[in-house]
């Protein structure tokens, strides 16, 4: 199987960090590793990361950012390290309080090596009859209400952009992730956006699909915050007129 790379943005993670889980991971699936950036953390994570390194053998990698830059940024300075070592035949993104399973990369690995066409696997949170999705009913209506906007103001037929669960081929990273992104929270939205662009319309529509999770679990420590969610009008129309 070829290799995946699965960037991990941390800040301020060192009591959250799941060092078991990432580790039994790697363990289970050799064709696997991790790149987690650290963005600028103010406890001991970055020290954390690096003994977590040393025990992965070699498939952790561990990136440290200067101050902290945001979520976006993190995951695209990962992804453009990731890439520039030329290992790695897919490269993705997860949350690094793992609400989504490490496991749950597998659904999106067989959804992009099942058609050489698809490009960029997305993850979505689709409670359905033998899942397991665990979601507080207010942030599900806000992510129905957002992912609404989305869709109507980028023409988007996306159902959950948000889910920080996302896998790509490598031949994407630069055209994806090249420039610095317009927003720190909406950058997935941007993403597609970005995709579209780059292969057009049609070929966008052949090339993305989004994977129902079997299992995702709301964490708590979010690090969204009321001001992020005022601004996303603005943040959507700011990545619109670069579109």
């Amino acid at each position: 199987m070829r290799q995946v790379c699965l960037i991990v943005p941390c800040y301020d993670e060192e009591r959250r960090l799941r060092r078991d889980t990432l580790l039994e991971f790697l363990r289970t699936r050799p064709h696997a590793s991790l790149c987690l950036v650290d963005d600028g953390s103010s406890d001991g994570t970055l020290k954390a990361l690096e003994a977590l390194s040393v025990d992965g053998g070699g498939r952790i990698l561990v990136q440290k950012l200067t101050k902290n830059s945001g979520k976006a940024e993190a995951v695209r300075q990962g992804v453009l390290y990731a890439s520039s070592l030329e290992r790695f035949s897919f490269l993705g993104y997860w949350d690094a309080d793992l609400s989504t399973p490490l496991s749950q990369v597998d659904l999106l690995l067989a959804a992009l090596e099942a058609d050489p066409q698809r490009m960029f696997a997305l993850g979505s949170r689709v409670k359905r009859l033998g899942s397991d999705i665990d979601r507080r009913a207010t942030r599900h209506y806000l992510g129905r209400v957002f992912s609404t906007m989305a869709s109507q103001l980028f023409d988007l037929p996306v159902y959950d952009s948000q889910c920080g669960a996302k896998l790509f081929r490598s031949e994407v990273a630069r055209p994806l992730f090249g420039t610095p992104f317009v927003t720190k929270w909406l950058f997935d939205v941007e993403l597609l956006v970005r995709l579209r662009r780059h292969l057009g319309q049609k070929e966008f529509l052949n090339a993305s699909i989004e994977v129902p999770l079997t299992a995702w679990k709301e964490m708590g420590g979010s690090k969204l915050r009321l001001s992020h969610m005022l601004r996303v009008p603005i943040d959507l129309l700011r990545i619109r007129s670069r579109g």
